[in-house]
Parts: C-alpha cells; sequence; structure tokens
C-alpha cells in the first residue's frame, strides 16, 4: 500500500509542475486590465466539477496554485508557501455603490493542508484595504468563511458552504486534477459576495488563492460576474493601471524564506 501511495503521489507531482490540463480543456486570456502575479489564471467555460456561474457568463476567470510563486497570495501572519494573486482594474465608486462577484473555490488538498482563497478591495492610493471573501480547506462544516482567515465584511450566499467532497476534476489544477489528499477536498460550488462601498474614490479588486505548508496539491478560485453598481469592472479609458499598488498595500509579497515541504 505504500508503494502504490508513493507512485500516486510522484506522478501527481511530475503532472502538476508541468501545467498540464485536463484533455479537452481549452483556456484563455484573463480580460484586459486584470494582471496575474505567480502561479495561472485564464479563462475557462464549463469544465469538470465547475460549471457556469448564475452570473450567466459564458466563461469564468480562474486562479491556479499550480506553478505559483513563493510567497504570492499569502495574507500576512497566516502563512502559506506559493499561490496565485489576480487584480483587476481600478475602477471608480460612489458610495453605497454595490460590489458584487461570484466565487467557486476549488482544492485537491486536506486532511490539515488548510490551503485557501481570498478576496479584497482596496482604494486606490490607501494602505486600508478590506476582506470580502475567505476560503479554506476544512475535513468537514462551512470552509467559508476561511477557519483561522481575517474577517470578512462581504455578504455571502449562501452564508454557510460544507466542502462537497471528492477529488474535483478541474483542469486548472493540473496534474490533480481528480485527485484527492483525503478529507476536505473538494469544492464550494458558486457563492455569491456583495459589498457596499462605502466612501466614494477609485478601487482595486484582489484574489489570492496559496497552497499551505506544502506546494503541492494545489487549489484554485473560479470568479464570475464581477460588477460595481451592475456594471463590469473593466479599465477606464486611457489611464494607465498601476500593477504594484494592490502588492503593496495587501503586503501579500513579503514573505520570504519559506521552506518548500513535501508530505510524508
Amino acid at each position: 500500500m505504500i508503494g502504490v501511495r508513493f507512485v500516486m503521489l510522484l506522478a501527481a507531482a511530475i503532472m502538476a509542475c508541468s501545467g498540464v490540463f485536463s484533455p479537452g480543456a481549452v483556456a484563455g486570456p484573463i480580460p484586459a486590465g486584470y494582471i496575474c502575479t505567480g502561479g495561472n489564471c485564464g479563462t475557462l467555460g464549463a469544465d469538470g466539477v465547475v460549471t457556469l456561474s448564475p452570473y450567466g457568463s459564458s466563461e469564468y476567470i480562474y486562479i491556479s496554485t499550480v506553478g505559483g510563486d513563493s510567497g504570492v497570495g499569502v495574507i500576512s501572519g497566516v502563512g502559506g508557501t506559493n499561490g496565485t494573486l489576480l487584480t483587476s482594474p481600478v475602477f471608480s465608486a460612489n458610495a453605497g455603490d454595490l460590489l458584487n462577484f461570484y466565487f467557486n473555490y476549488v482544492t485537491s488538498d486536506g486532511s490539515g493542508f488548510a490551503d485557501y482563497a481570498w478576496a479584497a478591495v482596496q482604494k486606490q492610493a490607501s494602505i486600508d484595504f478590506t476582506y470580502l471573501v475567505t476560503a479554506r480547506t476544512k475535513p468537514s462544516g462551512s470552509i467559508i468563511p476561511g477557519q483561522g482567515l481575517p474577517g470578512v465584511d462581504g455578504t455571502l450566499t449562501p452564508t454557510s458552504v460544507p466542502i462537497i467532497s471528492g477529488g474535483p476534476e478541474w483542469s486548472p489544477l493540473g496534474g490533480y486534477s481528480g485527485n484527492c489528499y483525503g478529507a476536505g477536498c473538494g469544492y464550494t460550488g458558486w457563492v455569491l459576495s456583495e459589498y457596499n462601498i462605502p466612501t466614494a474614490g477609485d478601487y482595486i479588486l484582489a484574489f489570492g488563492t496559496t497552497n499551505w505548508s506544502d506546494t503541492i496539491w494545489d487549489s484554485g478560485l473560479a470568479i464570475d460576474g464581477a460588477t460595481i453598481a451592475g456594471k463590469p469592472i473593466t479599465p477606464p479609458t486611457g489611464v494607465p493601471e498601476p500593477a504594484t499598488l494592490v502588492l503593496l498595500g495587501l503586503g501579500l509579497m513579503g514573505v520570504a524564506g519559506l521552506r518548500r515541504k513535501i508530505k510524508k
């Protein structure tokens, strides 16, 4: 049994590192104005366990820890090893405007290796930010908001989501698609996040996902329908994008010297 388990781990790790997608999956680029840092980002139609979202788009954005960089997507003070960060174009909002989006957290990990994902909004030229979503691998019970993660100010519907268990088949998981490392692997299904902007100004929306305690058995986040006051978040005409703003504000790139660990 030990030999079989070792072979399965080794094969999955090799496939994940190669960035192989499931047969038939065709990934497109992220929308104009979005910035991807770390692992991999793209767009997909319905794929594996992730259907199209209730928003009604023909495809959704995804981010995944496959090939993720050290320290990226990590929440300061929580920890993590490697991951991916996706930031939106700058968008303008009035006080009281509704910011909303759908998300679906997908993970092949479990059994104490608590990968996580999150979303946050940050006002431009400010270090203040607000978490709207957190989701974290957990053997049982609701995985949103994520255990041991910052509190969220967004309203989530549904408010409680246990994992839909089993090795999730989803192309952005690379070689771990369809695999499961113990209790806790699976996906949430689509969840709606809503948040009323408190003060007028220019904002950035950020999404992150990270491996925790190791760099294998990957996780990811599907995202769709990001709108402000009912309008899609798109790049402003003729305005340069501040690519490093959210990285500085959230301090997500400051994790260094992390050891890469392999599950035993």
